[in-house]
Parts: structure tokens; sequence; C-alpha cells
């Protein structure tokens, strides 16, 4: 049996009407971000430029969708059992926030290295918070060992098709919005924002070009991608902790690899100037994961001229002194 199909017999792959289904019920507890024209990036990028403000949210990022939806499907398990994942930051207040709706106790496994407005905000929302490992690899198979040990419900923060299905209604807003959008370039960290609007834009058009952004630090997908199979390549170096991935994983492997049309790397120092050019051109706060779409826009505004371009905004989870510092032409300490 080949790789292919084994991780297909081991992972049910979302499909474009579980994520309208998701839609329905997403669209009880959050409502639609909106999704921002820019004249100034758009004369700059040499393109139309919309921006998807997914750092609007309740926990200001895109991971909220999946974890409500989650939570809403698994809610009588979960209040049951307890729920435990593990998170660089992003994912964790996405399942604290539906945990906190449904009723269910919830646990969060982070690596050290999570800045403290993402712990603080995870503790804000009722969940009690595990500081174990140095990366996400090693915060997820602590997550698991306690999941085994204690009977909690675990949460793969990237495995895991409901969390897809739940993130794709962001994608669904998109095409409302802006039906003839042309291009979409969505961060990579675990996957599900991309793979997710994979599965919405190529099903409805496959001719909408879809990107993903890797951090040049973190480039364990990138690799996968090309060589055509999973790589684990451990330890990571970068500043953008949602995008501090060290291996890629299945799920979005498999949704990606015949889907995507292509993945760019962007340095930490370029996601900086992004955070800077977004506050600059909208006046919003973006994390530097979430603003990795705006880098990597810069790095192919050729391929991009003349056409209908969405940057997903994913994240504005920041602390004032690093955005302070950013805006002034500094790094994140």
């Amino acid at each position: 049996m080949s790789w292919c199909c084994v991780v297909v017999s081991r992972f049910r792959i979302p499909t474009f009407r579980d994520v309208c289904v998701a839609r329905r019920i997403v669209s009880r507890y959050l409502k639609p971000t909106p999704l921002v024209y820019s004249r100034k990036a758009s004369r700059i990028l040499g393109c139309d430029v919309y921006f998807k403000l997914e750092n609007l949210q309740p926990v200001r990022a895109f991971k909220v969708r999946g974890g409500v939806y989650y939570m809403y499907r698994m809610r009588e398990e979960a209040a049951r059992r307890g729920v435990v994942t593990a998170s660089t930051g992003n994912h964790a207040q996405s399942i604290a926030y539906a945990g906190s709706l449904f009723g269910v106790d919830v646990k969060i496994v982070m690596p050290h290295g999570v800045p403290q407005i993402k712990i603080e905000a995870v503790k804000d929302l009722g969940a009690e918070v595990i500081i174990h490992g140095s990366y996400f690899e090693e915060s997820r198979m602590f997550a698991e060992r306690l999941a085994e040990e204690k009977g909690y419900l675990f949460v793969h923060s990237i495995n895991e098709p409901l969390l897809y299905e739940g993130v794709g209604s962001m994608h669904l807003e998109v095409l409302e919005e802006l039906p003839d959008v042309d291009v979409v370039i969505n961060p990579l960290g675990g996957g599900s924002g991309v793979a997710s609007g994979c599965i919405v834009y190529k099903t409805v058009d496959p001719s909408i070009m879809v990107f993903a952004v890797q951090a040049e630090g973190a480039p364990a997908f990138y690799e996968s991608w090309r060589r055509g199979e999973l790589v684990d390549l451990g330890r990571v170096s970068t500043r953008a902790e949602g995008l501090a991935a060290g291996r890629a994983y299945e799920l979005p492997f498999m949704i990606l690899r015949e889907r995507l049309n292509d993945v760019l790397l962007v340095s930490d120092a370029e996601m900086e100037g992004a955070v800077r050019f977004i506050f600059d051109a909208i006046r919003q706060v973006a994390e530097l994961s979430g603003a990795a779409s705006t880098a990597a826009a810069f790095k192919i505004r050729n391929l991009l001229e003349g056409k209908r371009v969405v940057l997903m905004v994913t994240g504005g989870n920041i602390d004032a002194d690093s955005f302070a510092s950013i805006l002034k032409g500094g790094s994140v300490k």
C-alpha cells in the first residue's frame, strides 16, 4: 500500500460540503470579519489588494473558527472528559474560548518562549496553561501523553478535520464578498488555514491561485511539498511563533499536495516590515505570522500585477512593546 493510501485511510479529508455545513454553526457564534480594500497597498503592489481581517476575531486570530466548530460537534464528550491540546498560542485561545462557550474544562500545553500576552489570554478564558517543551512538537507529545494518562479528549491542532471545516468559513466569506478573486495568500504554520482555503477555492474555481507562506526559519512544509514526502526538521528558528512548526503533518499535506500553487518563504525581517506596512495601509495590528501573507506579496508582486488579491491577516496577538518596536523600525525581542 502506498504512503498516500495509508494517509487517506487514517485521516478523513474535509470536503467543500463539510465547510458549508460548518459555516452554519460557526456563524451562530462568530460574526463575519471584514474584507477591506486598500488603495495604498493596491498602488504599491500593482494589483487590487484586499485584507481579510481575522485579527478582529474575539481571540484576535482565525483559529477560533475551528475551535468553536470542533467544540460544538464534540460538546458532550468534551464536557464529560475535559480537553487537552498543545499550541504556540492562537489555537490555544481558540480551544479555550470554545471551552468557555460550552462549559468544557480545557488544559493547554505551550512551549517555553510563547509571548506572555498569549499565555495570559488563554488564562483569561478560563483554561489551565501547562508550560512544557522548547517548541510545538515537544508540547504536542506531552499533551498526548496527558490525554492517555488522564483520559482527557486530545485535540490535535493540525490533524483534526473538524478544525479545517470551521476555519474554512473565512474563505467562504471571502468568496461571498469577492467572487471574482484571482489570488489568495495565506500563512502556513500547521496548515488548517491554507488547506481549508484550497478546499473552498479550488472546488469553486480551480483557476483561483492559492499560495502558502512559511517562515524561512521553519520551512518544514516547504521542504515536504518540494520533496513529495513529509519532512521533520526538528527545531525551528523564527520569532513568528504562529509559524514555528518543526515538521509537516499528514492531513494538510494530503490536502495541499495536489491543490496548492506554491509555497513561499519569508524572513522575520520581512514579516516585521509587513507588520509596519499593514498598520500604515489600513491601521490594523498584525502579529508576525499574521503579516506573512503581506510579506510574501512583495516577493511575487510581478505575478500579482493587475489581479484581485486577498491577503489573509490571520492574527493580531502581539504585545504592545513588540509592536511599538517594530513600528519604530526595530525587531521583536
